[in-house]
């Protein structure tokens, strides 16, 4: 990384809107041969079942599977796991899962309904969906928090059935997301995934239920699976690239900062960090720990060329310009390291998750602060929402009318249905009219 790799912006250019809008200009390829792809595996899943979920795992991830029997994992396999992983992996995840399921039993939601005078009952009933599927990427890559935040909102919505999906290319399994499934209540785990993965989860197969909804990460084949079935099932988002952006008033620790933004960096070369700051000394001071520490990391080319095409250090005249540009972006994580945090908040509009002081560093609520690390990416935060109990429920009006509001309602209801010309709603609603 040289001292030019990150590009330096001023808000207060006259072609800073421009600039900004390049920086932030983000699109998932269309890729027609993906589509394409994942098309036949859809329809081949969905007609012949398991026999093309083990043609297709055999063949992407080099399985010599014969029955389907053998990419089943109860529960007594992921208990196995579990008792394997160390004393200190153990104890980490149960204490992330700790965490997760408390701050998510706040968003629980219950029923309720309400007695008019008359006697009519109007209400909504909560219920959670009866099944889901968690996609949960696997083979080398070792992501338990990613099976913690997915399954363990569903659990506490009610959901009666968690599936799991993990890819295990050549066979090849991570104890500790297995053991991640135990502690989070998994019931069923399937050692496959890809797009076939999605679509027997979609659509069900002989060994495999369909379900209701569908979450959680994977690559492109994954994420174009996901949009085409969505419709015949509920899914969770279509995330781009993992993003920070820091608000800062130069007086935290510079090296803080740069490792903040080496965080996301090295996810992957689309991932993007940017810090917004009043003081350009400081950028200076952050752009030159960004040299030093990116070296230090084994991820280091990644992260440099994450940095380079999509990093930026902006100077803003104010705390208050930097809120505005914020909201503007609508990052996936916002840190908001200055002396009184809380004096921004409500200014705050849009972010996926809102990281507040000097010492809330974004990695802590990848694994163990406790809301979800499922977010809106690409700015979507301005209409979206982290993933949440709420995403497992659903909500159903309760209307019960006595003799009196049948006989109010019903004249209301049957002159808006003349007006509309629905005479046979209008006549339906006028039986119940007293005469």
């Amino acid at each position: 990384m040289t001292s030019k790799s990150i590009r330096r912006l001023n808000a207060i250019d006259k072609n800073f809107d421009i600039q900004l809008g390049q920086l932030l200009a983000w699109e998932a390829v269309a890729n027609q041969g993906v589509e394409a792809t994942v098309a036949e595996i859809l329809q081949q899943v969905r007609s012949r079942g398991d026999a093309a979920v083990i043609d297709y795992t055999n063949r992407f991830d080099h399985r010599e599977l014969v029955r389907a029997e053998e990419f089943a994992l109860g529960p007594a396999s992921l208990a196995e796991a579990l008792e394997r992983i160390s004393v200190v992996e153990r104890e980490a995840l149960e204490l992330a899962a700790q965490r997760v399921d408390e701050y998510h039993r706040h968003q629980r939601q219950e029923s309720w309904r309400y007695t008019e005078s008359d006697g009519t009952v109007l209400g909504q009933q909560i219920t959670p969906m009866e099944r889901v599927g968690i996609y949960v990427p696997g083979g080398k890559a070792s992501y338990p928090s990613s099976v913690l935040m997915n399954a363990i909102p569903a659990k506490v919505a009610g959901v009666d059935s968690v599936i799991m999906v993990v890819p295990a290319p050549q066979g090849e399994l991570s104890d500790l997301v297995l053991a991640a499934a135990a502690i989070a209540g998994v019931d069923q785990l399937y050692t496959i995934g890809g797009a076939q993965a999605v679509a027997a989860l979609a659509y069900g197969t002989e060994t495999i239920p369909a379900v209701d909804k569908i979450v959680g990460p994977g690559n492109i084949f994954v994420a174009a699976a996901k949009r085409a079935v969505f419709g015949h099932v509920a899914i969770d988002m279509i995330a781009g690239p993992s993003e920070i952006l820091v608000i800062c008033d130069g007086a935290t620790d510079p090296d803080w900062i740069a490792m903040d933004l080496l965080s996301q960096a090295e996810h992957d070369e689309q991932a993007q960090s940017i810090l917004l700051c009043p003081d350009a000394e400081f950028l200076d001071t952050v752009e030159a720990s960004l040299q030093s520490q990116l070296m230090e990391l084994p991820r280091a080319q990644i992260a440099a060329r994450s940095l380079a095409d999509r990093g930026a250090l902006v100077l803003v005249d104010s705390l208050e310009q930097a809120v505005e540009i914020s909201n503007r972006i609508a990052p996936e994580h916002l840190e908001v390291s200055i002396a009184d945090p809380e004096s921004l908040l409500p200014q705050i509009r849009n972010a996926g998750a809102i990281f507040l002081g000097r010492y809330t560093a974004e990695a802590l609520g990848d694994y163990c602060a406790g809301p979800n690390h499922v977010l809106p990416t690409s700015g979507t935060a301005r209409f979206s929402s982290p993933l949440g109990v709420y995403d497992f429920q659903k909500r159903s009006s309760i209307i019960y009318c006595s003799p009196e509001g049948a006989d109010k309602l019903g004249r209301v209801a049957a002159a808006l249905a003349r007006g509309e010309g629905l005479e046979a709603h209008a006549r339906s609603a006028d039986f119940r009219v007293k005469r």
